[in-house]
């Protein structure tokens, strides 16, 4: 290779390694890329929004309710704001109207516990408030609330000949508790519900069933049991097995939700329970006394005709079975 072909090809490699030592030097030197903080639009305020659908006459509690974010271009004066909103003045209103679930709660959608109109608006379609009087053994000792749903038991003597007839019997079930004397919210303190005692109950109930209250309270003594949360679960399943609401063809699931809750949440009536002296004690009376003046006269062994009242033996108060032989009628004893 002759000298000037050599020369040449020196000075190349000397450019190609200083065109290498300076882009490793600019690359080196160069800053490493900076992430830019981007803003971020603040979310606009809390809203106060119904948990669950609330149709008219609910009761509100700290269950049914919650803040959530909501568009600052959306919030309307009407909306409870978090911070704003005195909760502890929310709990134990009454919804007016009826608020689907994720809807903000406007004002003018509750009635407040001495407003006119508040017992009103709590009240379902078609329904009735009656107020009984109870005492701290007949209303579970002070543990109902409003909200709360009980049964109706009626204890009696039925008199007749004899020893009268002593028993108790349910004759109502799943009864809205409306209020407790004048209050209709549960007083808080330290975060624990307070229980006083109370006299009168208001309950929500339907005209046939607070006339059959009325009559009740004149027969005997009206007493509250307490029925559990877990009751409406099955509930719900004995009307879905029953076939007590009618569905309509084509309904929405909000539809059959809605169905099936005024179903749970109606008084029940009929087919109740009871027991009587005899279920309780051995030495009570178990069946209803012959009423007096009956002209049964005394209780004697003799026999009857078919067709006239056959009386037991004298002295005998327990259980008869009435035996017709051919055109003679006799009253003899259970068990015997």
């Amino acid at each position: 290779m002759d000298r000037k072909k050599l020369l040449l090809l020196v000075v190349a490699l000397f450019v190609a390694a200083g065109t290498a030592f300076a882009a490793r030097s600019m690359f080196a030197g160069a800053s490493a890329p900076q992430a830019e903080a981007v803003a971020v639009k603040p979310a606009g305020p809390k809203v106060l929004v119904a948990q669950r659908a609330l149709p008219v006459g609910t009761i509100l509690t700290a269950d049914s309710m919650s803040f959530q974010d909501w568009p600052a271009e959306l919030v309307k004066d009407v909306y409870f704001l978090d911070g704003e909103a005195d909760m502890s003045k929310l709990l134990g209103t009454v919804v007016r109207y009826p608020v689907t679930a994720g809807q903000p709660v406007t004002q003018g959608a509750l009635v407040a516990p001495g407003d006119r109109g508040f017992l009103a608006a709590a009240l379902g379609p078609g329904m009735r408030a009656v107020t009984i009087s109870v005492s701290a053994k007949t209303g579970v000792g002070g543990f109902i609330f409003p909200g709360d749903r009980v049964d109706m038991m009626l204890t009696q003597q039925v008199k007749g000949e004899g020893e009268p007839l002593n028993t108790t019997e349910t004759i109502l079930r799943n009864l809205r508790v409306l209020a407790t004397d004048q209050t209709t919210n549960n007083e808080v303190e330290d975060g624990k519900t307070v229980v006083r005692a109370f006299r009168t109950v208001t309950l929500e109930v339907t005209p046939r069933i607070a006339e059959k209250i009325s009559v009740a309270e004149e027969i005997g003594a009206l007493s509250l049991s307490l029925r559990s949360i877990a009751d409406n679960q099955g509930e719900f399943e004995r009307i879905l097995a029953s076939g007590e609401v009618d569905v309509p063809e084509g309904a929405t699931k909000e539809q059959e939700e809605t169905l099936m809750r005024q179903a749970m949440t109606r008084p029940i009536e009929g087919n109740t329970t009871y027991v009587t002296g005899g279920d309780v004690s051995r030495f009570q009376r178990s069946s209803r006394p012959a009423p007096q003046g009956s002209g049964s006269g005394p209780m004697t062994s003799a026999p009857r005709m078919a067709g006239g009242p056959a009386a037991a033996p004298q002295g005998y108060t327990g259980p008869v079975v009435r035996v017709t032989r051919g055109k003679v009628t006799t009253a003899e004893p259970a068990g015997k």
